[in-house]
């Protein structure tokens, strides 16, 4: 017989397992995109193997969620792993890239039922003495995902094969989904309602709709062109139906009732800042490092490991601290280390030493960290257990939804910004600048090609573009400072101190 206590081991041993792919699978693929291109083809298309996970997962959040809270955790999150891993074996059979993106989207309709429905059985199960621990943990696992994505997919890319970064999630996946049937027994009770689908459609529509508008615009499509012009009417009118059916439909896929507590409306405001200023970080340090230090994408993924381990510092010590400040207290320690760390970072310039970008970044890794574990916490204050399940979704949508608008965004405001620095330094070379492509910057045999006076220019240009971005990054921090003054004073309850009382 296994213990109870083994049976929450094996628990929650399952969702870190299962929350621990879904969050990578939102990076993991970015350090491989060339590889997979070069052996794929689809050079222009491409954006779309990235898009169509983020799209998917975030369109099906709050739609598992609400699933979850009307017939059950258990089934919903097996039911998402299962199609997870289904989506993850077709992407490693992809042969074209058209086949990797439909398959991605497949993966990522089953990531999103993941990460929110794995926090809400946490609720479920621990009491709230031991939450904070719980989250501290899950948030740590959070913050890993989010930076071991790129070096993972480097190493086994280089090592072995591009398709093993999807092959990786089968034995992870089947060991998450045989801890969580074998060991995971519900108790809540459950109230079967009708399931809002138009919700869900205008939902999924509209999100798909801007996700395009906002990849395609100025890339492959001028912004006033009748495509973008389209996607982003679509956009407009499908997310106003999405609100009109949300507020008379009985059950709702986005309970809006939840926005009138002020704790709940304003966590999600900096779920959304933190996840678009935060995940701008993943992508532009590795590309500063790689383009100004040179060396391989594995080697440009490493230098991210003190942020990683920022963050799980933050995470867990915020997941302590709850029980003796309140949520917005600690919110606004984390914010401050935020925002430091991330003007220091806007500071560098290719004379900076490797040390001082590891110090800069373990700042912003304990600032950013905080949030994992805190605003999980903060979005079931006072929530009702049949409802925790829309309430962790929505959460989680924010922050996917900032992390995909800040990455499009962010990363289109730093190139415009390097072609202008390199046209700029490169002006009387046009021909030369013709020729620069990421294989010239960021390979050892490309860069020894350069003549040294100017890869110090194209090195200047590159720092610049990523140090700008940086500085507009403070832009949605200094938005979620905002939200979380509005987070108000409550912090975590513990109802256990009575029984302590009559023991002693």
């Amino acid at each position: 017989m296994v213990s109870k206590e083994s049976k929450v081991g094996f628990v929650v041993a399952g969702l870190l397992l299962g929350m621990f792919m879904a969050a990578m699978d939102n990076t993991i693929v970015s350090a491989s995109m060339p590889t997979i291109v070069g052996d794929l083809g689809g050079l222009d298309q491409f954006v779309w193997v990235t898009s169509a996970y983020l799209v998917a997962s975030m369109a099906s959040m709050p739609i598992f969620g609400k699933l979850s809270d009307m017939y059950g955790r258990k089934r919903f999150y097996l039911f998402g792993l299962a199609i997870f891993l289904i989506g993850s074996a077709l992407c490693g059979t992809a042969d074209t890239i058209i086949k990797l993106s439909i398959y991605r989207a497949i993966q990522g309709i089953g990531g999103g039922s993941l990460m929110p429905i794995a926090f809400t059985i946490i609720f479920d199960i621990f009491p709230p003495e031991k939450r904070g621990k719980m989250m501290g943990l899950f948030g740590a696992v959070f913050g890993l995902s989010s930076v071991i994505g790129p070096l993972l997919g480097a190493y086994i890319t280089d090592q072995i094969n591009w398709r093993w970064i999807f092959y990786i999630n089968l034995p992870l996946g089947i060991v998450s989904f045989i801890f969580i049937s074998l060991f995971y027994k519900e108790s809540l009770q459950l109230k079967k309602l009708k399931v809002d689908w138009f919700g869900a459609i205008t939902l999924v529509g509209s999100v798909v709709s801007l996700m395009f508008g906002l990849e395609l615009g100025g890339n492959k499509y001028a912004w006033d062109s009748t495509q973008i012009i389209s996607l982003f009417s679509i956009f407009a009118v499908l997310f106003i139906s999405f609100m009109i059916i949300e507020r008379k439909v009985q059950e709702p896929i986005i309970s809006f009732s939840l926005f009138n507590k002020q704790l709940f409306a304003a966590t999600q405001g900096v779920a959304f800042f933190y996840g678009s200023a935060f995940i701008i970080t993943t992508v532009l340090i590795p590309l500063f490092v790689q383009s100004v230090y040179g060396g391989s994408a594995t080697n440009s993924g490493v230098i991210l490991i003190p942020m990683m381990l920022g963050s799980v510092v933050g995470s867990q010590t915020a997941g302590q601290l709850v029980r003796k400040f309140s949520y917005r207290n600690i919110m606004v320690v984390s914010v401050i280390l935020f925002f430091t760390g991330m003007y220091l970072l806007s500071t560098l310039d290719p004379s900076t030493s490797r040390s001082i970008v590891t110090i800069y970044m373990i700042i912003t890794g304990v600032g950013m960290g905080c949030s994992f574990s805190l605003l999980s916490m903060a979005t079931q204050h006072n929530i009702e257990p049949q409802k925790r399940g829309i309430a962790t979704s929505t959460n989680t949508f924010f922050r996917s939804l900032g992390m995909t608008l800040g990455v499009t965004i962010f990363g289109t405001i730093q190139n415009h910004i390097m072609k202008n620095n390199l046209q700029d330094a490169l002006g009387n070379m046009k021909g030369f600048a013709g020729h620069i492509d990421s294989h010239t910057i960021f390979t050892a045999q490309g860069r020894a090609s350069i003549p040294p006076e100017i890869l110090h220019k194209i090195t200047d240009a590159m720092a610049s573009s990523v140090t700008s971005t940086f500085q507009w990054a403070l832009i949605p921090i200094a938005l979620g400072f905002i939200a979380i003054l509005l987070m108000g004073n409550e912090k975590l309850v513990v109802p256990a101190q009575e029984p302590k009382r009559k023991q002693a």
